[in-house]
Formats: C-alpha cells, structure tokens, sequence
C-alpha cells in the first residue's frame, strides 16, 4: 500500500477553474457555449468543465493563425528573434515545472514521479529544437562553372497538430516546438481526457509573448473538432499520435486536400530474452518497460519473448515483482503504477484480461488496495502460457499487461515477433553482440534497443512501420521532412547555353 501523500499535493485532488480555448491571443469560450467534464481517474470526481471547440471554433483559429503566418511578423522573423521567444517557452516550464507535473498527474494518473521527468524533457524539446534549427546546414550543388544550386527550407504555413492523452505535455511539446521553431503557426487540438497541461501551455506561451494568433489550442472532441482541423483547406499539414484506426480516418480526410501527414499510431512491441543474456538486467527493462505509464505508452514491450532455457527463472522473479509494484495515489512520490485514464479504457483493459482467460492463458496479477479502488487501477498483469496468435497477443491493450510466450530457436522467435501487424519498437536481450545485431535488423520495427530498455534521444527519427504508422518525426526529420518544404533554387552563374527557337 502506497504511504500517505504529502498534505500539499494531496490538496490537489479538488476541483480547478474551469478551461476556454486559446485563440489569437486569447482565452475565450467556445461559440457553441457548451462544456465537458474532465475527471480524475483517481477519484473519479470532476476536476473542472472545459470548452467544447466544435467547427467554427476550428475556422476562428485557423483564421488566426493564416493572418499571424501571411501578415504578422512569424512567417517573416528573423531566426535568431524566433528563437528567443523558443527558449523564453523552455525557461517559463522550468519556472513551472512543478506545478505542471502535478496537473499532468491529476489530469492522467502517471505517478508523479514520472511527471517530474516528464516536464523536464518538455522543456528540453523546445531547447532541442531551438539549438537544432539555428544548426541545420542546407545542401548547395555547384555544376562545373555554370549554375549553383541550392537548396532552402520554408514553414508550411498553418499546422494541426492532435495529441495523446498519455504524457500529454511531453508528446504535445514534442510536435508544438518543431513546429513553432520552424516558423509555421499552430493549431493544438489536444486529447479530451487530459485538456490540463495543454491549457498550461497554452498559458506559457501567452506568457512569453508570442505573436497573437501564432500558437491556437482548441479543445473537443475528435469527430468535431479534431475532424474538422483535418478537413479545413487552409491547415497545411496534421501530425497525429494517437491509436491506429484513428490515424486512418485521418489519412483519408486529409487527403481530400492533399495534406501531408504524420501519423505515430499503435504498437505491439516484442522484448526478446535469449538465455544468454544479462537476465537481472533483462528483468529491471522489462518490467520498466510495460509497468511504466500505468501500461499506457505505445512503445511497451507488452510481449515477452523468452528462451524456453529461462523461462521458468524469469517468469518466477516476473511474478515477485509484479507483487511488489507499489499501486496507489498518483500524488504519492512512492506511486509506481496508478490508475488508467478514464473507465472505458478501463473497462477495454479489464476486458482483454477476461479474453485472455478464455484463450487459455494463466493471468497472475498484483493486488489493487481497498483504499484507492474508486480510481481506474488495473493491477499489474501477466498473461502467462499465452501464444502469438491470441488475441491478446495480437491487439494493442494499451495497459499494464505483459505476454509472455515462449521460444526456442533465433528464427523462430523473429518469426513470431514480426507475425503482427503492428511495427513500432522492439528490444533484443543477448550477450552475443552478432545476434543482437542481426536479430534487431530482422524484427519488423521502426526503433530497436539491443541491451537497453527505452531511452530516447532527441536526434533519432521516431516512428513506426506497418500499422504502427508512417513518417517519421524527431530531430533533423522533423524539421527537414515534415515541418518544412524544401524548394531548390537554381542559379546560373555564366552565360550557359539556351537553345534559340524561333530565332
């Protein structure tokens, strides 16, 4: 049981002022006067009302943003000047950093530990991409002693960028910087179960002085507000991370206008054990790595794949630790696992739980304390003796639920892990470096870790193959493949021959 919260942050769990949208500099409420709750996943009390944006708000700051990147001074600021408002965001976070952790927790559950690291990376996405724009080199290509060509990268215009309700702010600020730095303007339509620390932002970035109309947040609903940010002609590109089939519908709508797209969607990812690696260390990731965010991240190892040599040992110490996660109030700083975001999903993972029984699956799970079972708490989960062709094995559950299935040779186990249809990540555990190279180009996946559990880095495309997304954003791809148009300027520098038609 989770020791009690400090008197402090424990005051937290209360209501908060209500939430407008952001739009051309201002916070105002929606056109159509009407609200939605937000809920604590913990209590399952309200925390506060929020403005439903619907499509004329989206027209608004679609309006707002066009006329801050044609006529106001972004699309036309100097870098250098850009860039100090960029880190003037990153300073304000950090200013801040508390406060938001603490609503990102309230908001999402997450334990506010992992908050805490969490806000510090949100800050450092804005100081990432302020120091990557100003240290970007262009391509120039002389042709023998006639023309120089060159290459420039110019702001899209107007983007939409829609976002998770797990680690909002990090995934959000992980999009809204890029594109901001990039001299484009933005429209934010972030996820309805987590408006808190989008409102936050929101705030921040008034505070730093930005332009009006530069940076829009509308809150709402997908199949209103986030629908019509992708169909409105004037928005010039969506970036969407969210689950797969969500994605699609936004593929196909944004097509109607020829937007580019950007799309990190859902994910199954394989962690592989063989026997001869560092199995301490092995445990400590895989654990770590579907235990961590309540379950709730798109690159979790939720299968586990393990040489049939040291599966009973590992499942063994699979089993303690799953007793010894501590689960209680995501406030407390001793929190390991909190509650899921809202009861359906709740109601979705308990569901795939039920499945996993009736597919002939051992489930061994830890103990939710009789204190904090109003919250949405799914213990942590085993789905033990389970086979890759289960359902549960071949769905994304999206919570604290770890597969574990068994494997013998190399090539059957890449097989396995490449027989699903998602692609997003995978982890190989081995101490013979030639197979973790070679198992770790062999799985289908857009990001592997050999020995590792799942650090980012800054500068790496992020993405996914299959269903599990297509483009890739982070680093120099973000700002050179999606949040930019390249144009080639060609430039003669001699009297080159031109055919003479006509003469």
């Amino acid at each position: 049981m989770a020791q009690k919260t400090d008197v402090k942050i424990q005051a937290v769990h209360q209501k908060l002022d209500d939430i407008q949208l952001y739009i051309n500099g201002q916070f105002v409420d929606g056109e159509a006067g009407t609200t939605f709750e937000n809920v604590n996943p913990f209590t399952n009390d309200v925390i506060n009302q929020v403005a439903e944006g619907r499509r004329e708000d989206i027209d608004k700051a679609v309006t707002a943003a066009k006329k801050a990147f044609d006529e106001g001074p972004w699309g036309s600021m100097k870098l250098k000047e850009r860039m100090t408002y960029i880190d003037r965001i990153a300073d304000l976070i950090d200013e801040e950093i508390e406060e938001i952790a603490i609503l990102e927790s309230l908001d999402t559950g997450l334990p506010i530990s992992q908050t805490r690291k969490m806000t510090a990376r949100a800050a450092e996405n804005f100081r990432f991409y302020s120091r990557m724009v100003q240290s970007i080199h262009y391509e120039s290509y002389p042709v023998d002693n006639e023309f120089i060509n060159y290459t420039v990268y110019k702001p899209l215009g107007v983007v939409g960028l829609i976002t998770p309700w797990n680690s909002p702010l990090m995934l959000s600020t992980w999009k809204v910087a890029p594109a901001l730095a990039t001299g484009n303007t933005v429209i934010l339509k972030p996820a309805e179960l987590a408006p808190l620390t989008a409102n936050k932002l929101a705030a921040i970035i008034d505070k730093a002085g930005l332009p009006e109309g530069v940076f829009n947040v509308v809150h709402g609903f997908g199949e209103t507000a986030g629908a019509s940010l992708v169909a409105h002609p004037d928005v010039a590109a969506i970036s969407f991370t969210g689950e797969t089939v969500t994605g699609s519908t936004i593929i196909k709508n944004a097509a109607d206008n020829l937007k580019k797209t950007s799309m990190e969607l859902g994910g199954k990812s394989p962690l592989i054990v063989f026997d001869d690696a560092d199995l301490d260390r092995a445990l400590d990731a895989a654990v770590w790595g579907i235990f961590s965010f309540n379950g709730e991240r798109c690159t979790a190892n939720s299968r586990v794949f393990l040489h049939k040599n040291i599966k009973d040992k590992f499942i063994e110490a699979l089993k303690q630790r799953v007793q010894n996660i501590r689960i209680g109030d995501p406030m407390d700083p001793s929190t390991q696992l909190g509650p899921l975001i809202d009861k359906g999903h709740y109601n979705k993972v308990t569901g795939y739980i039920e499945l996993a029984k009736e597919e002939g699956c051992e489930v061994f799970q830890g103990e939710v304390p009789e204190d904090v079972k109003a919250g949405n708490f799914v213990p942590p989960t085993l789905l033990l003796n389970a086979r890759n062709d289960m359902r549960v094995c071949q769905e994304e559950i999206f919570g604290p639920v770890m597969a574990v299935i068994e494997f013998e040779t190399e090539e059957e186990v890449i097989r396995m892990a490449n027989d699903v249809k998602y692609g997003l990540a995978g982890y190989v555990w081995t101490n013979d470096i030639k197979r973790g190279h070679r198992v770790a180009q062999a799985v289908d996946a857009g990001m592997l870790w050999v020995n590792a559990q799942n650090v980012r880095d800054l500068r790496i495309p992020f993405g996914g193959t299959k269903y599990s997304g297509i483009g890739r954003e982070g680093g120099h791809y973000a700002i050179l493949e999606f949040y930019t148009e390249p144009k080639v300027i060609h430039v003669s520098i001699s009297d080159h021959h031109i055919p003479q038609f006509g003469k």
